[in-house]
């Protein structure tokens, strides 16, 4: 395990926490926390091996959380000093003052160990942070300079953004927390143009909570993606649009994920199903009064939360509430059974996860509350399970999507359609050259219902996304979805061409 960062360990955060906390109590708050942050972001854009952007920023702050009279109250600061995490503390029992009077059922808290003096740091190796950015800069020019020597190939992109978050959580119950976290969200992405159209091919590598080895090939071959994609643009350009109908459809993770983020993460994160939240992704179709019942997808389909997978972006040893993140179903063999949650939800719906939080609260700045956020909410492979060429095999009449791409779901995670990267025709168990204009198109339990086989281990990978967004105001999260190559029988299939009326 790496250390954790000196110069975040030098910041006085300890003394300001002792301060914040000693005053929320001086004044009555039966629960208070303190949060100290800093995250720092870079992010480097190159087009056509010239570097456009290099932007790096820091953030650096601290926030108190209460419960006092029942209710919530929040206040975030900036200034290091003793006085200013005593304002702070009192700015926030001010707060939950106010809102007592319309809180109509005081906050409760579900109970949690208590944690003192407790350390984590994320799996990497290579702090991209202690790279000259010239380094850096000069890898993305060399991707770009790769995809151009494609004939087909117009311009090319390559873009990572990275970041370290540094943080520290104490609260009156004793818990103590420092922790420390890298991700990376690299792509490399080439675009040309046709006889009568316009398109593009990107890289198939994920979000993921690893160091710069993540750019040099730990963990993705980034030299086959770079030499495959001019002549798979090339390929895609003079491809026939695809024809409407019925497909089968064999779907790899680097599209897969996005449909579990969409129809899965969102729509069984608690506080939409209940109704609470609504911003950005709506409410949700799987509410409460339907756990243990719904059939959300086929008998094979098992898929679980979780905080701890090693280079997950969702990864964390304890979250914003001092709660140690863990691993839980949400749907079994097929039924929803259980839900995302944080530790004021776990209080008021005691019956799940043994009356436990599951460790989803997370804010993404001192200056925000923690809110119920998105795990790792992953599909799982069958043991023994079939290969992607295997599944290829069993479709006479078909589609393999690779990639995400462009998507739309309606605000109760139910109606959707998903495009994505390139759609390979299958005829008789072989792939048979690619399509374009396609998307699928499905009802949430329809599509999860259609899904015949779930590829082996060996078939599986994270997927992710680093801007998953939530609440108002808004907050972004870095999250991974895994899942196997999957087969699906009888799926609706459009031609977004014709469906644009062009």
């Amino acid at each position: 395990m790496p250390d954790l960062d000196p110069t975040f360990t030098a910041l006085p955060y300890r003394a300001l926490g002792a301060v914040a906390l000693g005053r929320a109590t001086e004044l009555g708050a039966t629960h208070a926390d303190f949060r100290f942050e800093r995250i720092r972001h870079q992010q480097l854009v190159v087009r056509d091996e010239v570097l456009q952007t290099a932007m790096d920023a820091d953030e650096v702050g601290f926030a108190v959380r209460v419960v006092h009279r029942g209710a919530w109250g929040f206040a975030s600061g900036v200034v290091l000093t003793e006085d200013e995490a005593r304002r702070v503390a009192e700015t926030a029992i001010a707060v939950a003052t106010v809102a007592a009077e319309m809180t109509t059922t005081p906050v409760e808290l579900a109970p949690e160990p208590t944690y003192a003096d407790v350390s984590w740091v994320s799996s990497y190796d290579v702090d991209p942070f202690e790279l000259p950015t010239a380094e850096k800069a000069g890898l993305l020019i060399d991707w770009t300079r790769r995809l151009r020597t494609g004939a087909a190939v117009d311009h090319a992109v390559a873009v990572v953004g990275q970041l370290k978050e540094n943080k520290y959580y104490a609260d009156t119950s004793g818990t103590v927390v420092t922790q420390q976290r890298i991700g990376l969200d690299p792509h490399a992405e080439a675009m040309g143009a046709g006889a009568d159209t316009f398109d593009s091919m990107r890289t198939l590598a994920a979000p993921s909570a690893r160091g710069w080895e993540h750019m040099t090939g730990a963990s993705h071959d980034w030299d086959a993606d770079l030499d495959e994609i001019p002549e798979l643009l090339a390929e895609k350009l003079k491809a026939p649009p695809v024809e409407a109908g019925t497909y089968d459809l064999v779907i790899h993770p680097s599209n897969l994920w996005l449909t579990i983020h969409e129809s899965i993460g969102h729509a069984t994160e608690l506080d939409r199903a209940l109704g609470y939240e609504a911003n950005y992704a709506g409410t949700s179709f799987a509410t409460y009064d339907k756990l243990g019942t719904l059939q959300y997808g086929a008998p094979i389909m098992n898929v679980t939360g979780d905080r701890t997978t090693e280079h997950g972006c969702a990864t964390i040893g304890w979250d914003d509430e001092g709660v140690q993140t863990q691993s839980w179903d949400i749907v079994k063999d097929g039924v929803l059974v259980g839900y995302q949650l944080d530790r004021s939800m776990g209080q008021m719906k005691p019956e799940l996860n043994g009356g436990r939080s599951n460790g989803c609260a997370y804010a993404d700045s001192p200056g925000h509350v923690p809110i119920q956020r998105m795990a790792n909410v992953s599909l799982q492979p069958a043991p023994d399970g079939p290969s992607t060429e295997e599944l290829i095999g069993r479709v006479e009449n078909g589609l393999y999507v690779v990639g995400d791409k462009s998507w739309s779901i309606d605000m109760q995670r139910y109606n959707f359609q998903f495009t994505g990267q390139r759609f390979h025709r299958i005829k008789d168990g072989e792939l048979a050259g690619q399509v374009r204009d396609a998307a699928y198109q499905a009802t949430t339990t329809e599509f999860w219902g259609a899904m015949e086989a779930v590829g082996g281990r060996q078939t599986y990978e994270l997927g992710g996304a680093a801007n998953c967004g939530k609440a108002q105001p808004g907050q972004g999260a870095w999250v991974s979805h895994g899942c196997p190559t999957s087969l699906f029988r009888g799926i609706r299939i459009l031609n977004t061409t014709q469906e644009a009326g062009r």
